[in-house]
């Protein structure tokens, strides 16, 4: 203490120092030691280069610091692009493909084994490597026209279906999802040609759609035609049926009319008949020697004059024959 009083430094300093010391040295070890995953990732440790078996999910986590590494593995969809893909044709010529972007994701399950055996970089063996290989590959096996006009469109799924081989035999926990992949960059005076052939395409197309419009003009104007005489023909019809109902009706109502003037006309007749019938037989009930008498007699006595004809008429018979004659008859000389 005298040392230290002799030196000019405070009491108990060096104490202090070291507990400044000692809390800062702890500090920089609790930093080191807590560390954070983030949400969609796990956390993967390696103790001394040897890959652990612990996987941590989101949140904070302690590990041993210096001895102890960490790394952030995600575990949800990703999608990884890779960039100026080059490749020749079948026919030499270099094209350059600028983007393929695959949609992928490893399956939380998977993760342990599938750093243990590509480490941390495995999409870089699975999926960046694997593209410029597969583009390659394709290229080498196709002309420009195909490569760039008639199999570009399923060059995405083939892409994909080969990929998801390959992982599924030595990297399962590989899941590629989509893969799209951008038109090819080809030579400017190739691209003229192209551009050229598409515009003649266009315009045949053009035409073509022209040609169908027309066509389907026609076709509509046939089938309004169709239509409005197929109307005609149904109204035509309607009407027709119509014409023949009223006429059906009218003969029907005609024939009841005849019937029935027919059973007046019959009705008619046979009072007529029966009304002569019953004269006829009442005239016949009349007809005895004493009515034919009191009607002779009712005839004779309103004439003024009678005159007789030769003797032997039917006159004189009829007064011989009827005996209840009583009246008398002055002869004339004629007889």
């Amino acid at each position: 203490n005298m040392q230290q009083r002799r030196a000019g430094a405070p009491p108990g300093g060096g104490g202090l120092i070291a507990l400044a010391v000692l809390v800062f040295t702890a500090l920089i070890a609790l930093r080191l030691s807590v560390h954070k995953v983030e949400e969609g990732h796990v956390g993967v440790y390696w103790r001394g280069g040897a890959l652990l078996d612990r996987i941590t999910q989101p949140g904070y986590h302690m590990l041993i610091p210096i001895v102890d590494t960490w790394d952030s593995v995600q575990v949800t969809v990703q999608t990884d692009k890779v960039t100026d893909i080059p490749c020749g044709t079948a026919g030499g010529v270099t094209i350059h493909f600028e983007r393929v972007e695959v949609v992928n994701r490893l399956k939380v399950k998977y993760v342990h084994e599938t750093i243990k055996n590509y480490t941390i970089n495995y999409d870089k063996i699975w999926i960046f490597d694997k593209i410029h290989h597969f583009m390659n590959q394709f290229c080498s096996a196709h002309s420009l026209q195909e490569v760039y006009i008639d199999l570009f469109g399923s060059v995405d799924d083939k892409l994909k279906d080969e990929l998801q081989a390959d992982c599924d035999m030595w990297a399962p926990g590989i899941e590629i999802i989509a893969i799209r992949v951008t038109k090819p960059k080809i030579p400017q005076s190739i691209a003229r040609n192209y551009e050229l052939v598409e515009a003649e395409k266009t315009k045949l197309m053009i035409s073509t759609q022209a040609q169908k419009v027309i066509e389907k003009e026609a076709e509509t104007d046939r089938r309004r035609a169709t239509i409005e005489a197929e109307k005609v023909r149904e109204v035509s019809k309607i009407r027709m049926e119509q014409q023949m109902t009223e006429k059906e009706s009218q003969k029907k109502i005609q024939e009841i009319e005849d019937l029935m003037s027919l059973n007046r006309a019959k009705a008619a007749t046979d009072a007529q008949v029966y009304s002569i019938t019953k004269i006829a037989e009442a005239n016949q009930l009349k007809l005895t020697s004493e009515y034919l008498m009191s009607q002779w007699i009712s005839a004779i006595s309103n004439n003024t004059k009678v005159y007789f004809g030769q003797r032997g008429s039917f006159l004189e018979k009829f007064c011989l024959v009827n005996l209840s004659c009583q009246f008398s008859f002055k002869i004339s000389p004629s007889w």
